[in-house]
């Protein structure tokens, strides 16, 4: 079962247990895949690789409105956007920690022979692509820099 086809199920399981953040939540991400599916190019299909990508910048835009409404004193908009974030993020792979991240790092530096912060490029382009959809990107920037530095 595609992701695609998971969240219309999820969608039907959240209307029949009257889960109005799930409902709401799972129907955003449903509209955006098939935004996604009907762009030029797209050829009428989402692969799941694509989809993860999407729920990924879905979760990481509802995490910074949740931050920017705390910062403006509206905890209770933060709370509802976390409660969404909650629910898209449910949809993600494991998260990788942060010495997970340094090992897998470790090991693409030694691969591409880097040396210093000139191959930070390199080894992000490389780290980008293993990790996709299992560490954010800040999260490998943060390591890559670190362990070149």
């Amino acid at each position: 079962m595609t992701l695609f086809d998971q969240i219309s199920e999820d969608i039907k399981s959240a209307m029949k247990a009257r889960d109005k953040v799930r409902l709401e939540t799972l129907r955003n991400i449903k509209k955006v895949f098939l935004e996604a599916k009907t762009a030029p190019g797209a050829n009428d299909t989402l692969e799941d690789a694509d989809a993860l990508k999407i729920i990924q910048k879905l979760a990481k835009q509802g995490r910074e409105s949740a931050a920017t409404f705390a910062e403006k004193g509206r905890q209770d908009l933060a709370d509802g956007e976390l409660a969404q974030v909650a629910v898209i993020e449910s949809y993600l792979p494991q998260q990788l920690s942060e010495e997970e991240i340094a090992v897998a790092v470790k090991e693409i530096i030694q691969q591409t022979n880097a040396s210093g912060m000139k191959d930070m490029g390199k080894v992000m382009g490389i780290a980008s692509k293993q990790l996709a959809g299992k560490a954010d990107g800040r999260a490998i920037s943060t390591v890559v820099k670190r362990l070149l530095a």
